[in-house]
């Protein structure tokens, strides 16, 4: 009996095993190639939706800003008083324009053409400009906003209720040779923030950066790959930047400051891990075009996108 119930048992083949083992490998290796694509398009996506959200959160701190320049604030009828004196009814501060340089100007917006750093040639004379990884590069435009503003329960000693602020974005060069530090070459975006400083009783004053609520240097964004202004007038004529400041001498071009109805921006940003899996073909180069004729062709696997959008100034009128 147990002789023929051991001949009865069934069993696999060594065939029959390999053929399984053949099987099960082509599965898991269709399942690791669907995974894999699956897995590159989503970390591809994130990438991409990275810098849209980033571009997205600069785009509206400009917009806040650009809106606000050439603000002024009346306090009307008051009953306000400080330190014995009713406040006056228009803002006190001693107003700096008409043929002065960009650092000490009190125009609402000044737009410097593809220059880096906050305090460089075009300012002050004398001070050299920041230097570019390339000269080459696109990066960067700057530019600064003014804008007044109210603050009955100023914190600041002594005491200044009537405000005047200063709004900068700049590009830096950070990382390869100029701060190795920071690891590979690229550009970041900055905003500093000042205050114009002249209490009550003063005829003038001046910009500082370390009043409460300032601050300088402070990095709003990396991996920038450009940042461009361009100005608008009323009719929708370009400005010419260069032209529309308040050190230039002749009084015409200067007063195009107060032409300025609309701002057009466009930030493009590089991401921070290789995107493609090739560098592009020869004559087929991935571009980055600006509003203007600023144009680069980048021969390496980053994804560059743009963000351009229009901002429209809601307090500039022919002068102060």
């Amino acid at each position: 009996m147990k002789r023929n119930t051991l001949k009865n048992i069934a069993g696999l083949t060594l065939i029959e095993i390999l053929i399984g083992v053949v099987i099960s490998s082509i599965m898991m290796a269709a399942m690791y190639t669907t995974y894999s694509v699956v897995n590159n398009s989503y970390g591809q996506v994130v990438d991409k939706a990275k810098i849209s959200r980033s571009g997205r959160d600069i785009v509206e701190m400009l917009m806040r800003d650009i809106r606000m320049a050439g603000f002024k604030y009346m306090l009307g009828t008051n009953t306000f008083i400080i330190d014995g004196e009713p406040l006056p009814t228009r803002s006190y501060l001693e107003f700096r324009g008409g043929h002065i340089s960009k650092s000490e100007s009190h125009d609402p917006i000044i737009i410097v053409k593809s220059e880096l750093g906050y305090t460089r040639a075009t300012l002050d004379d004398d001070v050299t400009a920041e230097p570019k990884h390339d000269s080459e590069d696109l990066c960067c435009d700057k530019i600064h906003i003014v804008f007044d503003d109210f603050d009955q329960n100023d914190p600041n000693d002594p005491p200044q209720p009537y405000k005047r602020y200063k709004t900068t974005y700049y590009a830096k060069a950070i990382g390869g040779i100029i701060t190795p530090d920071d690891g590979e070459a690229r550009y970041a975006i900055y905003k500093t923030f000042e205050s114009w400083i002249q209490v009550l009783g003063a005829t003038t004053g001046q910009w500082r950066n370390d009043c409460n609520e300032c601050y300088r240097d402070q990095k709003v964004r990396d991996y920038v790959v450009d940042m461009e202004f361009i100005p608008f007038d009323m009719e929708g004529r370009k400005i010419n930047p260069n032209e529309a400041t308040p050190d230039n001498a002749i009084e015409s071009n200067r007063k195009k400051i107060y032409d300025i109805r609309a701002v057009d921006i466009r930030l493009t940003f590089r991401s921070k891990k290789e995107f493609f899996k090739t560098i592009p073909r020869a004559g087929k180069p991935r571009l980055v075009k600006g509003i203007s004729d600023r144009t680069k062709s980048f021969p390496d696997k980053y994804l560059r996108d743009s963000v351009v959008v229009t901002i429209h100034t809601r307090n500039i009128g022919s002068g102060i």
